[in-house]
């Protein structure tokens, strides 16, 4: 069995090494021309395939003259739905390849403005694209005006800066995902009433902030008679996140619904379950059926959290197509090419225990 090559730089020339066929025959097969045997233009479309190898941009990048290189600034820390981004990342090195594309990884503190700014600051004059989980801050938004400013292409990711002068935002539109949990968690609590609990990363990230508006929004207009207690910031940091909640777990016995904004989901149902162990009332009831539980993204947690009946929905967002998109922004934005909107629009998903992909 043929291995498949493994070169940053494939070309023709390989292809034809792998197929064990001529040059001039695998140019043949790329431009449907007689006169090659079926079961060689199958050997060759089958090279071509396991390489994911694109000659025509291929070919057309080469003529551009040189290489890009992107950054992707994301989070520093176990967040699961980042991670989820940076591995889709991985698995796209034919296709940047094939673009003559460099894509590296900064790790920062996102909830730092100053570290933040000062990861973007590093950045300038060394890379022809940056993509950016960002926080909505002055510092932020100069570090990322000063990029744009110096020629290079700026993106947001997941959480927008608008402020700033930042070409395109890739992700999903949170005011609706927060108003989606809104509704998800006021009907699912039913004719009970109670108060309900906020876990966010901060509401410096504006993705927290948007989620949050949309989310009181819905609750003060369509379920007043549930109160919503002031947010609890964890950074999306596990043991902070389950510190926080549990005292506020102690202090309101009638929390009858939760919206975490981010991430910090491990904690958050820790917290949930060691209330229900330690609580007589709530284990015999069943904790699902005393605290509404609405998070964010399919992971391997949430998903565990679903099928355990811990979590009830989570507001989904397509890592992978998010991953992508902000690689083909960029991209289109070096090359000064139209940005495809409606190809690199995210959607908002609603997952539960039964339509679990």
């Amino acid at each position: 069995m043929a291995e498949t090559l493994t070169s940053t730089a494939l070309t023709l020339k390989d292809i034809a090494r792998e197929a064990g066929v001529s040059l001039a025959t695998v140019d043949r097969v790329l431009h449907n021309r007689p006169g090659v045997r079926p079961d060689t233009v199958r050997r060759v479309k089958a090279a071509i395939e396991r390489n994911s190898f694109q000659p025509h941009v291929a070919a057309a990048e080469l003529a551009r003259g040189r290489a890009r290189r992107f950054a992707f600034v994301m989070p520093s820390g176990p967040n699961p739905f980042m991670q989820q981004i940076e591995a889709y990342l991985g698995e796209m090195s034919a296709w940047l390849s094939a673009r003559r594309l460099n894509v590296e990884m900064v790790a920062t503190d996102v909830f730092d403005p100053s570290a933040l700014a000062a990861s973007l600051e590093a950045l300038s004059g060394d890379y022809d694209g940056v993509a950016v989980v960002a926080l909505d801050h002055p510092g932020v938004r100069a570090a990322i005006n000063d990029l744009v400013d110096a020629g290079t292409k700026v993106v947001t990711l997941v959480s927008d800066v608008p402020s700033s002068r930042r070409h395109h935002y890739v992700g999903i539109d949170n005011i609706a995902a927060g108003r989606t949990a809104g509704a998800l968690v006021g009907r699912l609590v039913g004719q009970r009433s109670g108060k309900v609990a906020i876990v966010a990363g901060s509401q410096g990230l504006r993705d927290h902030a948007e989620r949050i508006f949309g989310f009181n929004q819905v609750m003060a207009t369509e379920f007043p008679d549930l109160g919503v207690l002031p947010v609890l910031e964890g950074r999306d940091e596990d043991d902070r996140s389950e510190q926080l909640l549990a005292r506020l777990l102690d202090r309101h016995a009638d929390i009858v619904g939760l919206y975490n904004v981010g991430a910090g989901t491990q904690g958050v149902a820790k917290a949930l379950n060691d209330k229900a162990l330690n609580d007589k009332a709530l284990s015999e009831a069943g904790r699902d059926k005393q605290v509404v539980f609405v998070g964010h993204d399919v992971t391997a947690l949430t998903r565990r959290l679903l099928l355990q009946g811990v979590m009830d929905a989570a507001i989904s967002q397509n890592p992978g197509h998010e991953a992508r998109a902000a690689v083909r922004v960029l991209l289109a934005l070096a090359r000064g090419e139209p940005i495809l909107r409606e190809q690199e629009k995210i959607r908002i998903d609603i997952v539960m225990r039964d339509n679990l992909p």
